[in-house]
C-alpha cells in the first residue's frame, strides 16, 4: 500500500525528485495502477470526497431560537397568564414568541452552506491512466498513485505531482490568490518552498488553462489542499455581530431589572394585604409592558429594508445581521485584484517609433484612444501584437471577455482600439515556452512577427538594452517587446539578427478610479483598510501606493488570513473581509463581515461571506457602510423610541401597586400599545433616510454600549413624562367620577398621543429637527395608529375584547394637550443637551 495519510501530509512532495515519488506511490508513470491495486485503495480509503458536513435538525434550530432571557420572561408570563384565565392575553404573548422564532429560523436556514459548495466545486471528470489504457472518470474515482493526463480546459480532480509538463499552465487563483496562470515544470523545488510557488504540482479544484501534462495523485479528499480549506472552514468560529452582542447584553440587563421589579411588586403587594393572585397578575402586567415585544420584529424590518437599499447599491446581503455590522466596521481587509484593480490586463503605454502613446481604457472592451494619435509605427507595432497571438475577446451582454491567456488579451483589445481587426493568415508557429521566453509566427505574406520578454527579443534584434523599457518597467508595467522578420527560418537561432524591432507595449491590471475614491472615504471615515493578498510583494505594493495603502501583506496562505483577521478581532476591531477564491473562505467566514465577489468569485467564498458585490468593486463596499452606519443610526432611534414607553408602563404598574390603587392599564392593553405602535409608528424610522455627515464621522468603538448614558438619560427623562401624564390623566378621569374603563382607556390613549409626539422628536437624536429630508411612511404611520386607537375605543368588540369604552371630547383634548407638552419638554431638554456639549 501507499502511504498513509499521516505519512503522505508529512511529505513534501514537491521537494522529491518525479521517480521517487511514484515509488512511494507504488505506481508506474507510463501504466498507472493496475485495476486491482485501484480497487483496493478505493476500498480502503474511500471516495476523492470532501466529508459530509453534519449540522443540527430543523426541530433544533427552530428551538434555538427561543434561547433568549427576554423570550424567557415573556413564556413565563404567558404561561402565568395563562394558568390565571386570561387566555387571549396569553395567546397573543405566545404568537409574539412564535413569530420572531419564525422570522430568526426561516433566516439561519439560509446560511452555513460554504462546505457544501466546496464538496460540489471539486467534482469533475479527469483523464486517469489504469492498466496502461487512458479513460475518462469521475473525479471522485481516484485514489493516491493514480496517473492524471491533463489538457486545456481541465480542471484538476485531486493533487498531483506533475511527472510531465508541456507549456502547462494552471489558473491558481482560487486557491493562492495567484492572479496569472502559473507555468508548471516537473523538476523538484525545495522542501520549503511556500504553496504559491510549487510549480511542479498541481492542486484540486484549479483549472488548467494552457498546454498539457500528467502527474500522479499524491493527495485525494481531505487530504489535498482544498480539503484543508474545508477543515479550516469547519473549525472556524463565527463572531457575533456587534449588533447581536449589544443586544445580547442589553436584554440581559433589562430582563434583570424586569424580573427584579416584578417579585419587587409582588413583596410589596403582598406586603400591604392584597392577595397574591392579583399581584401576580399585576405582576405580569409589569413583566409584558416593561418588555418591548417589538423590538425582534423592528430590528429584523430595518434591517430587511437595509438589505434593499443595499442591493440597489450593487451589495447583497446574505445575513441579516452584516448589514449592522457593516456601519461599525473600523477594519476592512480587502483584496486586491477585481477588488482594487479591474482584473483586467489592459494596454496603457505604447512605445513605437521612438515616440510614447498613452492609451486610454480600461478592461476588454475595445474603446479608447492613442494619444498623440495612430501613427505608422505604432499601427506596425499593435498589428505585431495581434498576429502573434492566440488570444481573443467576446461580448456577453455589455461586457467583453476574455479567452485566452489575459496577457495576449490585453493586447487584442490595444489593436482593437486602434482599428485593426484582421491579420495574414498564419501558415507557422513558434509557441512561447518557459525557456524561450518568446513567442514567433510566421503569416501567409512571408512576415513573421515576434514577442516576448524584453531582454530576450532584445538579443535577437542584436541589441543590448532600452531606456524606455527600462523606465516603464520602473513604474510598475509589465513590459513586452515586438518585433518583425522579413527572413530567417522560425527557430531562435533563425530569427536571431535578423528581427527588427517595432517597439513596447507596457501594461498592468489597473486600479479601479472609483476604488481609489472609496478607499479615501474610507480612511476619512475613521476606517483602516488593509490589503491582504495572495499575489507578489512588489505587485501588492505598487497598487496600494495609488490607494494609499500603508499596511500591506502579500503572498499570505489561508491560515494567515486567517490568523491576521483572529489578530484584529482580539484588538478589538470589527473586521470586514473580502475575498473570491477557496483559500479566502475560512477568513471570510471567521471575520465579523465577510465580502465575496459575485462577478469572479467562486461559489465557495460567496457561501461563506455575509455579503456578495455583483460588479466586485471596492466602491461598493464604501456604499455598503454607508448604509451600514444609517442602520444603525435607525435602529437606535427606534431603540430610544420604544423604551420609554415600555420603562413608563412597568412604572406605571409599580406606582399603582406602591399606592395601591386599581391598574390604570391591563396586561392585554400594553401588548396592544406595543405591538400596534411598533409596527404602525416605530417602524417608520426604519424608513429615515441617512444622516448626511454619515461618512464624516469615525465608527463607534466596538465596546461602546448599545445606549450611552446621555441616551439612558433620555430614555428615563421620556418615561417619567410618560409615567406622570398616563397616570395623572388615568386619576383624574377617576376623580371625575369616570368608570374605570373610561380611565384605562384615557391612560391608553394618552400613551399612544405621547408616543405620536415623541417619535417627532427621535427623528433626531440631537437637533430640534432632522437634516435628513421628509419620510412619507412616518405620516402613513401616524394616521394609522389614529385609525387603530379609534377603533379600540368606539367599537363595541373592541371594548369588550380590551376592556375599554368610548371617550367624549375632552377626554380626547387632555390627549391632544399632553402628547404637545411631552413634545415640547423634550425638544427643550435637546437644545440644552446641545448646549452642554458646545461648552
Amino acid at each position: 500500500m501507499p502511504l498513509s495519510t499521516a505519512d503522505r501530509e508529512a511529505v513534501a512532495h514537491h521537494g522529491l525528485p518525479v521517480a521517487e515519488v511514484v515509488l512511494l506511490a507504488e505506481s508506474d508513470a507510463h501504466a498507472g495502477l493496475s485495476t486491482a491495486q485501484w480497487e483496493r485503495r478505493l476500498a480502503d480509503l474511500g471516495p476523492n470526497e470532501l466529508p459530509a458536513r453534519r449540522g443540527p435538525g430543523w426541530v433544533v434550530r427552530l428551538l434555538g431560537q427561543l434561547h433568549h432571557p427576554l423570550i424567557y420572561v415573556l413564556l413565563a408570563a404567558a404561561t402565568v397568564t395563562a394558568a390565571l384565565g386570561e387566555v387571549v392575553d396569553a395567546s397573543v404573548v405566545f404568537g409574539v414568541v412564535v413569530v420572531n422564532a419564525v422570522i430568526g429560523f426561516i433566516q439561519e436556514a439560509r446560511a452555513e452552506r460554504a462546505l457544501d459548495a466546496l464538496a460540489t466545486m471539486v467534482r469533475t471528470e479527469v483523464t486517469v491512466v489504469r492498466d496502461g489504457v487512458a479513460a475518462r472518470v469521475s473525479s471522485t474515482e481516484l485514489v493516491p498513485g493514480d496517473v492524471v493526463l491533463l489538457d486545456a480546459g481541465d480542471q484538476v480532480g485531486a493533487d498531483l505531482r506533475l511527472i510531465g509538463a508541456g507549456e502547462l499552465r494552471v489558473d491558481e487563483s482560487a486557491l493562492t490568490g495567484e492572479s496569472l496562470p502559473v507555468a508548471k515544470d516537473p523538476v523538484s523545488l525545495p522542501p520549503d518552498t511556500a504553496l504559491a510557488d510549487r510549480t511542479n504540482m498541481a492542486y484540486s479544484g484549479t483549472l488548467v488553462t494552457a498546454g498539457s501534462g500528467s502527474g500522479v495523485v499524491v493527495a485525494t479528499g481531505a487530504d489535498t489542499e482544498i480539503g484543508r480549506v474545508h477543515r479550516l472552514v469547519n473549525t472556524t468560529v463565527t463572531v457575533q455581530t456587534p449588533l447581536t452582542r449589544k443586544l445580547a447584553r442589553f436584554s440581559q440587563v433589562l430582563t434583570a431589572v424586569i424580573l427584579g421589579l416584578a417579585v419587587f411588586s409582588v413583596v410589596i403587594g403582598v406586603l400591604r394585604g392584597e392577595p397574591l393572585a392579583e399581584m401576580v397578575t399585576a405582576a405580569v402586567a409589569l413583566a409584558v409592558g416593561a418588555i418591548p415585544e417589538g423590538l425582534p420584529a423592528a430590528v429584523t424590518v430595518t434591517l430587511a429594508i437595509g438589505v434593499a437599499r443595499m442591493a440597489r447599491r450593487n451589495a447583497i446581503i446574505r445575513r441579516l445581521p452584516a448589514v449592522e455590522t457593516l456601519g461599525s466596521t473600523t477594519v476592512i481587509c480587502t483584496d486586491k485584484t477585481g477588488t482594487l484593480t479591474a482584473n483586467a490586463m489592459t494596454v496603457t503605454t505604447v512605445v513605437a517609433g521612438g515616440v510614447r502613446h498613452d492609451v486610454s481604457g480600461i478592461g476588454y472592451a475595445p474603446t479608447g484612444t492613442f494619444v498623440p494619435a495612430v501613427s505608422p509605427e505604432l499601427r506596425d507595432c499593435l498589428l505585431a501584437g495581434l498576429a502573434c497571438n492566440d488570444a481573443r475577446i467576446v461580448q456577453d451582454g455589455e461586457r467583453w471577455l476574455p479567452v485566452g491567456d489575459p496577457t495576449e488579451a490585453a493586447l487584442v483589445v490595444a489593436a482593437r482600439k486602434a482599428g485593426l481587426n484582421d491579420v495574414p493568415e498564419r501558415v507557422d508557429v513558434l509557441p512561447f515556452s518557459s525557456e524561450r521566453l518568446f513567442m514567433a509566427t510566421r503569416h501567409a505574406d512571408g512576415t513573421v512577427y515576434v514577442k516576448g520578454a524584453v531582454e530576450r527579443v532584445l538579443d535577437l534584434c542584436g541589441l543590448t538594452r532600452s531606456h524606455e523599457a527600462e523606465e516603464l518597467a520602473a513604474a510598475g508595467l509589465r513590459v513586452l517587446a515586438v518585433g518583425r522578420a522579413r527572413r530567417g527560418d522560425l527557430t531562435e537561432e533563425g530569427l536571431r539578427g535578423n528581427v527588427e524591432l517595432l517597439g513596447f507595449v507596457a501594461m498592468h491590471d489597473p486600479a479601479r478610479p472609483e476604488a481609489i475614491e472609496a478607499v479615501r472615504a474610507c480612511q476619512a471615515a475613521g476606517i483602516e483598510v488593509k490589503m491582504i493578498t495572495g499575489d507578489h510583494p512588489g505587485t501588492a505594493r505598487a497598487i496600494a501606493a495609488e490607494f494609499g495603502i500603508e499596511d500591506v501583506h502579500a503572498r499570505v496562505a489561508p491560515e494567515e488570513k486567517l490568523r491576521l483577521v483572529k489578530s484584529f478581532q482580539a484588538d478589538g476591531q470589527v473586521v470586514a473581509m473580502t475575498g473570491d477564491g477557496v483559500n479566502d473562505a475560512p477568513a471570510l467566514r471567521r471575520a465579523d463581515i465577510g465580502v465575496a465577489m459575485g462577478r469572479g468569485g467562486t461559489e465557495v467564498a460567496k457561501q461563506a461571506a455575509d455579503m456578495v458585490l455583483t460588479d466586485d468593486n471596492f466602491s461598493s463596499i464604501r456604499a455598503a457602510v454607508e448604509e451600514g452606519r444609517a442602520v444603525f443610526d435607525n435602529l437606535r432611534k427606534f431603540i430610544i423610541w420604544t423604551l420609554p414607553t415600555n420603562m413608563a408602563e412597568g412604572l406605571v404598574i409599580l406606582a399603582a401597586i406602591l399606592l395601591g390603587t386599581a391598574l390604570p392599564i391591563l396586561p392585554v392593553q400594553i401588548l396592544w400599545i406595543n405591538m400596534t405602535t411598533a409596527v404602525a409608528l416605530g417602524l417608520t424610522l426604519a424608513f429615515e433616510p441617512r444622516e448626511p455627515d454619515v461618512m464624516k464621522r469615525p465608527p463607534l468603538p466596538p465596546s461602546l454600549p448599545l445606549l450611552t448614558r446621555q441616551l439612558v438619560g433620555r430614555i428615563v427623562f421620556v418615561s417619567a413624562i410618560l409615567l406622570a401624564c398616563a397616570f395623572g390623566a388615568f386619576r383624574w378621569q377617576l376623580s371625575t367620577g369616570a368608570s374605570l374603563e373610561v380611565a384605562r382607556t384615557v391612560a391608553v390613549n394618552v400613551f399612544v398621543g405621547a408616543q405620536i409626539a415623541y417619535l417627532a422628536n427621535c427623528r433626531s437624536l440631537e437637533r430640534w429637527r432632522p437634516s435628513t429630508g421628509p419620510n412619507r411612511w412616518l405620516l402613513v404611520g401616524v394616521a394609522l395608529t389614529v385609525a387603530l386607537q379609534l377603533l379600540l375605543t368606539y367599537v363595541p368588540f373592541m371594548n369588550q375584547l380590551f376592556h375599554t369604552a368610548p371617550l367624549g371630547w375632552q377626554p380626547w383634548l387632555v390627549v391632544f394637550m399632553l402628547s404637545v407638552a411631552a413634545y415640547l419638554v423634550v425638544e427643550l431638554e435637546k437644545w440644552r443637551q446641545r448646549r452642554r456639549n458646545r461648552c
